[in-house]
């Protein structure tokens, strides 16, 4: 058999496996997509059926047989929503809370990771070690602890109360401090040899390199205050510190005692849309955030 041969030979047998390669990239790449898909409708028909549902009339929702569009739509039942819930004042009680009890949680979050990041004293790690351990204990074992010393100190029913005993987050300082120890350690001893002090140093070196995470955190910390349920409605279920999801509790009983369903459902749309908005315009900067401080997967 002549090489001119063996070689076309071996020309088609190279393109008889490059096309098989290709079919079998195509169908990989449709089959995760078809799956992916699937997920999608999965994830996003609860919210599909949250919008119609808020569009329908009281009798429609009621049909034993379920439309998947509304026959009326009902944008009266939003306005209906706002004013039976009291929504803006549920609005403005979680979004004080949230904004001071961010503020100062940065502020504290900050000060922690900068010194478990940069600073050296004795039992350093150690410390830190026993503050990672804290993170092993599940959160609603403090509850019973919290509640009697919050009631000891007279804060029950006041904003301080909804705000204070949240304000140190482990996973935030060890988020923070990864970022920090990132940060290239002879920066610290030329600032230090130039006299800048360890204040001076973490405002306007440290916090500027750590932003995206910093802006990470704010994030998390504004949605965690604004889902926040079993803690405010344990301790500040009064109407003038209510917080807007236990706020949401039997507002809409009508006086029959049944509940309209769709006016509820608005109220429910309303008060997830600023968190999609947020999820949706601000997720690259959480990425980055946390891909920034080591953790990835």
């Amino acid at each position: 058999m002549s090489k001119e041969t063996n070689a076309t030979m071996h020309a088609r047998d190279m393109q008889k496996l490059t096309a098989a390669q290709r079919v079998m990239k195509f169908f990989s790449i449709s089959g995760t997509y078809l799956f992916l898909g699937l997920m999608a409708l999965i994830v996003l028909f609860p919210f599909y059926w949250m919008i119609i549902s808020s569009l329908k009339t009281l009798d429609e929702y009621r049909m034993s047989t379920p439309t998947f569009w509304p026959r009326v739509i009902m944008l009266s039942n939003y306005l209906d929503a706002f004013t039976t819930a009291s929504l803006g004042r549920l609005f403005l009680n979680t979004m004080y809370v949230g904004l001071v009890s961010t503020i100062l949680s940065l502020v504290i979050t900050i000060l922690t990771a900068f010194a478990f990041a940069r600073l050296e004293f004795k039992g350093k790690e150690t410390l830190f070690a026993l503050l990672l351990a804290t993170m092993m204990i599940p959160g609603e074992l403090f509850t019973i602890t919290n509640y009697s010393t919050v009631t000891n100190l007279g804060w029950i029913n006041t904003y301080t109360v909804l705000i204070v005993p949240f304000l140190v987050s482990v996973f935030y300082i060890y988020l923070l401090r990864q970022n920090f120890l990132q940060i290239p350690n002879e920066l610290y001893l030329a600032a230090k040899v130039d006299g800048t002090s360890d204040w001076k140093y973490l405002w306007k070196v440290m916090v500027p390199l750590a932003l995206p995470t910093l802006i990470s955190i704010t994030i998390l910390k504004m949605m965690g205050a604004w889902n926040s349920y079993i803690w405010p409605r344990l301790v500040a279920n009064d109407e003038a510190h209510r917080m807007i999801t236990n706020g949401l509790r039997n507002a809409f009983t009508e006086t029959t005692g049944d509940v309209n369903y769709p006016v509820q459902m608005a109220a429910v749309a309303l008060v997830s849309a600023p968190l999609f908005l947020v999820f949706v315009f601000l997720r690259k900067y959480i990425m980055s955030g946390v891909s920034r401080s080591g953790i990835k997967g």
